[in-house]
């Protein structure tokens, strides 16, 4: 096997890709040198570093709240999940976009996947590791992390399966890891590109490890694209387990707002419709900064955004359907919850996320407003915020008021809510950096295996 030379795809050919000078050039080439002999530009040592002050104060945080207690948070009672829950559905929701990205437009063979699927598979697992802070910090004493695992113990105490925490608890590390070793064995040519093509030893042999003695071979494409459909086909359930295990934790509860069967589809739109959102965030700067025109057309966008507003259209079904149950329900409770999030004190919470999630996203129905890079990216980013907003108001609205006037309160954020909030945001940019400095951004082998069709190109 050491012998056989290598083949960087299965089919064998040099793309052509009209760059900026009208002159064809190899994807490969294009594609590596981003990471082995580009010049690292001035904007990514600011935006790394930006970044990893965020994690300082990520890290700060932790240790404040180690010694000192959740009490550092703005939770209280009866709003007991505040801004550690908010946050935690918000970043698992974002990491539903890569895997869709990944496995089931893979599945359904759509080749304009190729271009976005990278960098959506990272940008996964980076949400999952900040979301999965959040339910870890909040049980109180993360030290005992290891008690919501069935290991075997001699005081025979198991972890309670009934507990919505126990679900996320297996949803997301099943989650993570399956997304982890899709990313990873996608990698595994690419690593084997930049092992051949990087002049420094020390990447020489970092990426030859990371390549597992990959030479292209025959064998090694059969068993590669073997490993990788079986992954896909395990990765597209939880596409829709994951984050309906996520809506469980409210859905099996009594709280009026909370008790309701619609949620977990509700949710698994929400969620691709963040994700998107913020795929759609990463993309568009990406491509400017490194010149990928080429690669990522206005098509891969277009398609982004139809995405977007699909999934946006279905979330503003679950709010007119989330209101007509309150109302045909007849349940005085559920009746106030509705009447309270539109008139209540927290009134402007909703209809500022009824406006970012339902009103602006209208414009994408519009084709040059799809096709405008600048509103695209704006209206994403309005999108990103109103998903938050959504999860603030199911969870803060509907505990605020409990059945009891007596047990009434109001929520109000920390200092320390916002710092962990804003840390968990360096944290995922951090690992972004890092990731399109030292990994290609984009397939090599899946771009070297398509051809690019005139009129994916911007008018």
């Amino acid at each position: 096997m050491a012998n056989e030379p290598y083949t960087e795809g299965p089919i064998h050919t040099t793309v052509p890709v009209v760059g900026p000078d009208l002159t064809f050039v190899s994807v490969t080439d294009k594609i590596s040198s981003l990471v082995l002999k580009r010049k690292t530009p001035l904007w990514w040592f600011i935006g790394f570093a930006v970044s990893f002050l965020l994690v300082q104060l990520l890290l700060l945080t932790i240790t404040h709240l180690v010694f000192t207690g959740i009490g550092i948070w703005g939770n209280n009672v009866p709003i007991g999940w505040a801004f550690d829950i908010i946050n935690f559905v918000w970043w698992i929701g974002i990491g539903h976009a890569g895997t869709l990205i990944s496995a089931i437009l893979l599945l359904l063979r759509q080749q304009w996947r190729t271009s976005i699927n990278r960098f959506a598979e990272a940008m996964t697992l980076f949400a999952v590791a900040s979301a999965g802070l959040f339910p870890l910090l909040h049980a109180g004493r993360p030290w005992l992390l290891y008690w919501m695992f069935p290991y075997p113990n001699t005081m025979g105490i198991w972890p309670q399966f009934r507990s919505p925490l126990m679900w996320d608890v297996f949803a997301i590390s099943t989650y993570g890891t399956v997304s982890a070793l899709f990313w990873f064995i996608g990698l595994i040519p690419d690593f084997a590109t930049l092992r051949d093509r990087a002049r420094s030893k020390p990447f020489q042999i970092i990426y030859g490890m990371l390549a597992m003695g990959w030479r292209g071979s025959a064998r090694h494409w059969h068993r590669y694209e073997m490993a990788y459909l079986l992954l896909a086909g395990l990765a597209t359930p939880l596409v829709l387990s994951v984050h309906t295990i996520v809506s469980l934790d409210f859905a099996a509860g009594v709280i009026p707002g909370w008790h309701a069967t619609i949620f977990p589809p509700y949710f698994v739109a929400g969620a691709i419709y963040a994700g998107f959102a913020m795929v759609l965030v990463l993309t568009i700067p990406l491509r400017k900064f490194y010149g990928l025109e080429d690669f990522i057309t206005m098509r891969h966008i277009e398609n982004m955004a139809k995405v977007m507003l699909a999934t946006g259209l279905i979330v503003a079904y679950g709010y007119i359907m989330e209101a007509f149950f309150g109302w045909y329900s007849g349940n005085i409770y559920e009746r106030f919850m509705i009447y309270n999030r539109m008139t209540g004190p927290y009134k402007w919470f909703y209809w500022s996320l009824i406006l970012c999630n339902v009103l602006a996203p209208q414009i994408i129905w519009f084709k040059r407003f799809r096709r405008n890079l600048v509103v695209l990216f704006v209206l994403s980013i309005v999108v990103s915020i109103g998903m938050w907003l959504e999860r603030f108001v199911i969870i803060v609205t509907s505990l605020h008021r409990d059945f009891l006037p007596s047990s009434w309160g109001m929520y109000s954020p920390t200092v320390w809510d916002f710092s962990m909030f804003l840390g968990t945001i360096g944290l995922f940019f951090a690992l972004l950096f890092l990731f399109i400095r030292f990994l290609p951004i984009i397939s090599i082998f899946e771009m070297r295996t398509i051809l690019p069709e005139a009129e994916l190109e911007e008018d």
